[in-house]
């Protein structure tokens, strides 16, 4: 039995100790911050022992694939294959691996729009933000010229990785969907007696079955809701370009950028999908939804039994998505009304 699964077997055999103690109905909660965002796991009707079984597990989980797959650690793994695979092979495991074929996958399917090698383009948005000027054309030309997933050449078979240019690999844009692939995974082989809400962002997995609601957030008033959704257990996904927008020459701006163009994304506000399927590992992270644009966006939603969308526009429009057979329903806010 591997190390991965004594753990496993440990916890599942802590939780039915703990679930034959008296349960009551509060909810158990531990928060936590990763990746730079509130995380947070609670377990509904579970005692303190159950409830932290379930939260150490989870959380341990996403600091582990926080840590070894940042950008900004230098002791990473992504750190290590940025800093030597310009020219040479690099050896990496199966799980980086199977992640940098994901984002390669992203990119072909965006058309570039959705890119890892993006880091040239963020000091240049970061200088606008500040100074609330538009970059010059040529900055953004010359930060695009040293991109491109292109450069990116993998040999699964050996686990190898190397670079034809030096680019910088970023792979935040899908981390944080992994991290709900990996707690589902968790969670199943777990399978605790109890629901279970775990939220990193302003991403939500509900486990188990229960009267689940997400509320989105109207992107002109961080105090307002927009509308919710309401489900069973199931994963939503969420972007949102207003969520640090900035204002430059007197224009709102997405801090989401097409990285075809290197500009911000257009008409733009948001964007949360909802699927239904914990078993599934195929959902697409939310962020490269939002990069196709609206109508390709939805076109791919519209292939995946179950699911719901709604994307709002720049100016607060909504246009909702429910395919048949989905167990969520929308509502918008009748303070909006």
């Amino acid at each position: 039995m591997t190390n991965t699964s004594l753990k496993t077997a440990a916890l599942a055999a802590a939780l039915a100790l703990a679930g034959c103690g008296k349960g009551g109905q509060d909810a158990y909660r531990q928060t936590s911050a990763i990746m730079n965002v509130p995380a947070q796991v609670i377990v509904y009707g579970a005692d303190e022992a159950a409830g932290k079984a379930i939260a150490d597990a989870v959380l341990g989980e996403w600091n582990r694939i926080s840590g070894e797959f940042s950008f900004s650690d230098p002791y990473s793994v992504t750190s290590l294959v940025n800093r030597k695979a310009y020219g040479e092979w690099v050896k990496v495991d199966a799980e980086f691996m199977g992640l940098l074929r994901l984002a390669l996958d992203y990119y072909r399917l965006t058309d570039g729009a959705f890119d890892i090698t993006f880091a040239p383009l963020w000091p240049i948005w970061k200088e606008a933000a500040s100074t609330k000027k538009m970059p010059a054309k040529e900055d953004i030309g010359r930060a695009l010229a040293t991109m491109g997933s292109s450069h990116i050449q993998v040999d699964p078979a050996r686990l190898m990785v190397r670079f034809s240019r030096p680019v910088q690999i970023n792979l935040g844009g899908i981390l944080r969907g992994y991290c709900f692939v990996r707690a589902a995974e968790l969670l199943r082989q777990m399978a605790p007696p109890y629901p279970v809400e775990l939220r990193l962002g302003s991403n939500m997995l509900a486990y188990g079955r229960r009267d689940w609601e997400y509320s989105v957030t109207d992107p002109f008033n961080d105090d307002k809701s927009f509308g919710s959704f309401t489900f069973g257990d199931g994963v939503l996904m969420s972007s949102s370009g207003r969520e640090h927008f900035v204002q430059i020459e007197g224009k709102l701006y997405s801090h989401m950028l097409d990285l075809k163009t290197g500009y911000p994304l257009n008409d733009f506000s948001s964007l949360v999908v909802y699927f239904p399927k914990l078993e599934s590992e195929s959902f697409l992270a939310s962020a490269v939804l939002a990069v196709m644009g609206k109508e390709k966006a939805l076109a791919a939603i519209g292939r995946l039994k179950g699911s719901a969308a709604v994307w709002i526009d720049g100016s607060g429009k909504e246009t909702v998505l429910v395919n048949e057979g989905s167990g969520a329903k929308w509502s918008k806010s009748r303070s909006l009304f």
